[in-house]
């Protein structure tokens, strides 16, 4: 009964005008970064997060959460119609709605993404409403030992998870560690790394890291990419609506695809990639039309699109109860906490009830504006395809700089925004994953204040980590989420050797 009174008292709180308001420009916003290959929901919110520095922290959580719902979505238009995922997250959709597409069916395609992901996102959010106070209640039985375990798990997942080598991943992870030591030491009094530079005394901003890393960075990346093969736009043919047939085939996948995944995606090495390729091929497996896979099938469409958006609610537990990023643009949203001084965990419930619960409350109204414009608007996104890339990315840089500005007129953190997109360019260059700077400076002046504090209290005893059952069980989880993929890559090398 608590939840349901929590979740009215959030959604008398998300209607209010000026919320609705922002979580309308934040669903539009998203789904049109989303469209855009390469522009991505965690690109969009590191582009304002520091045009929002100012405005009330209730209603900018709500908009980053409006974009991120519709950037899932967005991403679901270019595969089906380019086929060219605007997030990896929809690449299962592409096998299928392409295939669709170019058979005269992009309507149904469209209608049955949308739809999957209204019915998705709903459920979803109805289990983070009930799931995230139960784990709230598990979490504030911590002590400081138990929290610096728990970072040490989330920057391993994290590692290990974002990018396709675990080596890469603890790469960009230590330079995210390394930038977090900069400035004063809380504890001491001490500047770290401050090289004399007035400005540096207060640490790097999250929010010149990130739209250094993400904007700048993905727009140099695209321009030194010249040479691209020419994009085909499918047109929508016939009808946008579906027949009972789509219907029949599309609920039951729509309904597994989010029990595949709003579980994996409030895992800290979850995302949103593994639960739509399981998705597709569950659906494979049980479909009654298996000669229409590989052709355009419906159910391959509607079950990763389910799945796709059901995760994005859940990477929304972990991150609101434990303050752990699953997820780039989740990685982003708790820059954003951070801007306005708020830390997501187990406090933020009892100090701030009106925001967390509002915007819980408000993704319930975002799931309903994206039906609602998504549909009559298809071809307006189609239409933004066909924007100019040099163009595109032109403002892209134009806007992150000046927003920069905004937020902190000084040569240094101009001159650092440039050193961090050029940054971001050779890491996008030789494949490391840019998501680990991003937790690892956020994370670990936590990480780190922790520790140092379970240290004092234990008068220095390193064996504190290993005397509550709690650490000591995510600590070994964390040393197995290390250790498992070096040892899944000797046994497939040594299985190879064999054969």
């Amino acid at each position: 009964m608590e939840t349901f009174a929590a979740l009215a008292h959030g959604m008398a709180v998300a209607v209010q005008p000026m919320n609705l308001l922002y979580a309308l420009i934040g669903v539009f916003l998203g789904t049109a970064v989303g469209v855009l290959p390469g522009i991505g929901p965690a690109l969009t919110v590191a582009l304002l997060l520091p045009v929002t520095y100012k405005l009330d922290p209730g209603g900018s959580l709500i908009m980053f959460a409006g974009i991120y719902y519709g950037g899932m979505y967005g991403g679901s238009t270019t595969a089906i119609l380019i086929n060219t995922p605007g997030e990896s997250a929809s690449m299962a959709t592409a096998l299928e709605g392409n295939k669709m597409a170019k058979a005269g069916r992009g309507g149904p395609a469209l209608a049955t993404s949308a739809i999957g992901s209204f019915v998705a996102g709903t459920i979803a959010t109805i289990g983070l409403a009930f799931l995230a106070p139960w784990l709230v209640d598990f979490a504030v039985r911590f002590g400081p030992e138990d929290y610096f375990a728990l970072m040490c798990v989330a920057f391993v997942t994290v590692s290990a998870t974002f990018g396709d080598s675990p080596i890469r991943g603890l790469t960009s992870l230590f330079v995210g560690l390394t930038l977090g030591l900069i400035g004063i030491d809380k504890l001491t009094g001490q500047a770290r790394l401050a090289f004399g530079i007035p400005e540096l005394l207060d640490g790097v901003e999250v929010t010149t890291l990130a739209v250094g890393l993400f904007a700048l960075g993905e727009a140099l990346y695209v321009a030194s990419r010249r040479h691209h093969a020419e994009e085909k736009i499918e047109p929508v043919r016939g009808s946008l609506w579906m027949t009972k047939e789509d219907w029949k085939r599309s609920w039951k996948p729509w309904l597994r695809g989010t029990m595949f995944g709003f579980p994996i995606g409030a895992l800290p090495a979850g995302g949103a990639e593994i639960p739509t390729f399981l998705s597709y091929s569950t659906e494979k497996r049980l479909t009654k039309h298996p000669e229409e896979f590989g052709k355009g099938a419906i159910e391959g469409v509607a079950g990763p699109e389910a799945a796709n958006n059901a995760s994005a609610a859940g990477t929304l537990v972990p991150l609101l109860t434990l303050g752990l990023p699953t997820s780039a643009t989740a990685a982003m949203m708790l820059a954003g906490f951070q801007q306005y001084g708020l830390n997501p965990g187990p406090l933020l419930f009892a100090e701030r009830p009106d925001l967390v619960w509002g915007l819980i409350a408000s993704l319930f109204i975002a799931n309903v504006m994206l039906l609602v414009l998504n549909l009559p608007l298809v071809g307006l996104w189609v239409k933004l395809l066909a924007i100019p890339q040099p163009w595109l990315y032109a403002g892209i840089l134009v806007f992150a700089t000046m927003g920069t500005i905004a937020a902190k007129p000084s040569v240094v953190e101009l001159s650092m925004l440039a050193g961090f997109g050029v940054l971001g360019f050779l890491m996008r260059r030789f494949d490391f994953p840019i998501a680990p700077v991003v937790v690892g400076l956020i994370l670990g002046p936590i990480a780190e204040s922790q520790l140092r504090r379970a240290l004092a209290i234990s008068l220095g005893d390193p064996l504190v980590l290993l005397q509550s059952s709690m650490s000591a069980t995510l600590l070994g989880i964390a040393l197995i989420a290390l250790l498992a993929p070096f040892v899944l890559k000797g046994l497939g090398r040594f299985k190879a050797s064999e054969d």
